[in-house]
């Protein structure tokens, strides 16, 4: 076989391991099989909710299994194709079975990041929070650029961009901001963005043109709705308003209207401003507090099912999970998977899906993947 058409292979095959394992292939096959009778039963509708729940399972399963058996039956036809040709001497026929093979892998990749997302919270929407580090108007600057550089991406990939909190820096930059990220999977893609972010350059705001390194932070968390419970006891709350304030001084509020909620046994705050209604920024507060707490069980349930969970202090200042180098020489490296890139300008201006697909791949294997270009 030619080296080229044994490479899409290789690629391919990757891919349906990667899948079958993010599965548990034989059981994902019996819980399908589970679901398909459950649809049967009349008195599934019943209950709505229950039966909206078994209907979104059984409908995600079934893509992903569906995808990984049509990706292996196209292979092996490829494969036969591509052998008859070369049997033939027929160059010309050849080609167009290794274009197919060169199509069909791009598509396994494309399906194994999809497949990926099997967490109970993946579908869902999502808010990413940025908070700047020590060191004043060079972290907030940087904050800045993270927070542009998700804009870029979640728009790119076709989601609604919501600001919900915005806090200017001193000088430039940003303290804090939240968005909302409204789309399929916007949870599922983003929360492997969770950690600290360090930027090495030549400072634009040092005279002397000395190389600064800057840390912010990145928290990301699901959007919920009523239907996840999260028992939160008003009395563990510390709720202060405050003027709003937004990016080149827009939407100033004239009255305390933005919502800052401490959840005081967990240290976690929220702060909403994105409403005129102090009422209506109250609420989006809790909700993004529930939120928060929600992904802080998520994050609990699934270190302990792999045994490495332990007691820790809030995720994010010592826990470095990229760096962004801009001088003496280009290029970011993700800490926990090795994958890199040359581009950072691509990286800043929103490039970060074979960052997300490598770490969430990692997530699967416990080992580094290797990742293509993915859509």
């Amino acid at each position: 076989m030619r080296a080229d058409a044994q490479a899409f292979v290789d690629r391919i095959d990757a891919a349906l391991t990667l899948i079958k394992t993010a599965l548990n292939w034989d059981v994902a096959l019996r819980r399908l099989d589970e679901l398909n009778a459950r649809v049967e039963d009349p008195t599934l509708w019943d209950d709505q909710a229950a039966a909206q729940a078994v209907m979104t399972e059984r409908r995600r399963l079934d893509e992903s299994i569906s995808a990984a058996q049509e990706i292996q039956q196209e292979r092996d036809d490829a494969l036969e194709f591509i052998e008859m040709a070369e049997e033939e001497g027929d160059a010309e026929v050849t080609d167009e079975g290794v274009a197919t093979l060169e199509k069909l892998a791009n598509r396994a990749d494309r399906d194994k990041v999809k497949a990926l997302l099997s967490g109970e919270a993946d579908g869902l929407d999502t808010y990413i929070e940025i908070h700047a580090g020590a060191g004043g108007t060079e972290s907030q600057d940087w904050a800045e650029m993270l927070l542009r550089m998700y804009q870029r991406w979640a728009e790119a990939r076709g989601y609604k961009v919501t600001m919900v909190d915005y806090q200017a820096g001193d000088q430039a930059g940003i303290k804090s901001a939240t968005i909302e990220v409204k789309g399929e999977n916007a949870y599922g893609y983003a929360k492997t963005e969770s950690g600290v972010h360090r930027l090495v350059r030549i400072s634009p705001y040092d005279s002397a043109a000395k190389r600064h390194t800057s840390f912010s932070s990145v928290w990301v968390y699901p959007v919920i709705d009523d239907s996840f419970e999260v028992e939160i006891n008003e009395s563990d709350l510390k709720i202060d308003t405050y003027r709003a304030s937004g990016s080149g001084g827009q939407h100033v509020n004239t009255t305390d209207s933005a919502v800052r909620i401490t959840h005081q046994p967990t240290g976690i705050v929220v702060a909403s401003q994105n409403d005129r209604s102090q009422h209506k920024n109250r609420a989006t507060a809790m909700g993004m507090l529930k939120a928060r707490l929600f992904e802080a069980e998520l994050q609990r349930r699934e270190a302990e099912a792999s045994g490495e969970y332990e007691a820790k202090t809030e995720i994010g200042w010592g826990h470095q999970i990229r760096s962004y180098v801009l001088q003496p020489y280009q290029m970011v490296k993700d800490l926990r998977t090795g994958h890199t890139s040359s581009a950072p300008s691509d990286v800043l201006d929103g490039a970060l899906d074979d960052f997300i697909a490598a770490t969430l791949a990692q997530k699967v294997t416990g080992e580094a993947v290797d990742v293509e270009d993915v859509d």
